[in-house]
């Protein structure tokens, strides 16, 4: 299927990475753009990450390595970027990233993702194609909406060429945001970050940590939903497909899905969207 992308995060035990072989074999089937795998709070997955990464390079498989500001310094990256630049990999997420609780500052030598894309591309001109973070509902850490718009256009201004959303379930916070930047001079491709609904309890956790919206009515039905996995699932699955339908007939030049790991959810929304 064109235009969709899926992350996965690097998988912690023996168990983990045996289950991710098996999802992404099913999620290449539906040939993404790229699969892209997550650099972890203050780069606690790092070594997840980078072995991750290279196994998929291996199996032939189109691979975004995330790269994130907190608990990295100018020598671990320029390290990191040299080993995916010897392997042939030429896609990078680079993102600020979540700092840990307790740490201190920005436990870092980066403070803000568009000095790492700076960095980058002086280390490495033109050789990755670099994607940034977008925010339709607006960073949970950001003193304005203003403020944040401007910090989304120096990300850009930095060198990315293109940028995924955090998710959202109201279509029309990805179409303003897209205008609003637009007015800025930011042209770059947003692509759409789509988080499929499997579990009412997950979602509201993920929700409420990263500051995504979970409308009030598709909340309260879920709620309704109680333990009935089942009904959650196709309730998501409809709301989820009727979102993807709207940002595709928006003009959004891509679908990039959270995965979590999990192929089933994803597999039947890329079907229907067909």
């Amino acid at each position: 299927m064109n235009n969709v992308s899926f992350e996965f995060f690097p998988p912690r035990t023996p168990e983990g990475a045996a289950k991710l072989r098996a999802v992404r074999t099913q999620l290449a089937a539906l040939t993404p753009e790229y699969f892209s795998v997550t650099f972890g709070a203050g780069g606690s997955t790092r070594d997840g990450t980078w072995n991750t990464v290279i196994e998929m390079h291996d199996e032939g498989l189109p691979v975004a390595p995330h790269i994130s500001c907190i608990g990295t310094t100018r020598d671990s990256v320029r390290d990191l970027l040299a080993g995916y630049r010897d392997r042939g990999i030429h896609r990078m997420v680079a993102l600020r990233g979540d700092i840990p609780s307790g740490a201190a500052g920005g436990a870092g030598e980066f403070r803000y993702a568009n000095e790492l894309v700076e960095f980058i591309r002086a280390e490495t001109g033109d050789w990755f194609e670099i994607e940034v973070a977008a925010y339709p509902e607006y960073h949970p850490q950001s003193r304005s909406p203003a403020d944040d718009l401007q910090s989304f256009v120096r990300k850009v201004n930095a060198g990315a060429d293109s940028a995924i959303t955090q998710y959202f379930y109201n279509c029309d916070a990805y179409t303003r945001f897209v205008d609003e930047v637009g007015k800025l001079g930011c042209t770059v491709p947003i692509v759409a970050g789509v988080m499929p609904i499997v579990s009412f309890t997950q979602l509201a956790r993920f929700s409420d940590a990263c500051g995504a919206e979970i409308p009030r009515w598709i909340r309260r039905r879920l709620e309704s939903f109680g333990d009935d996995r089942d009904s959650i699932r196709e309730f998501g699955l409809d709301v989820v497909t009727d979102l993807c339908d709207r940002l595709i007939a928006a003009g959004a030049p891509g679908l990039h899905f959270y995965t979590l790991n999990q192929a089933e959810a994803t597999v039947e929304l890329c079907k229907r969207l067909r």
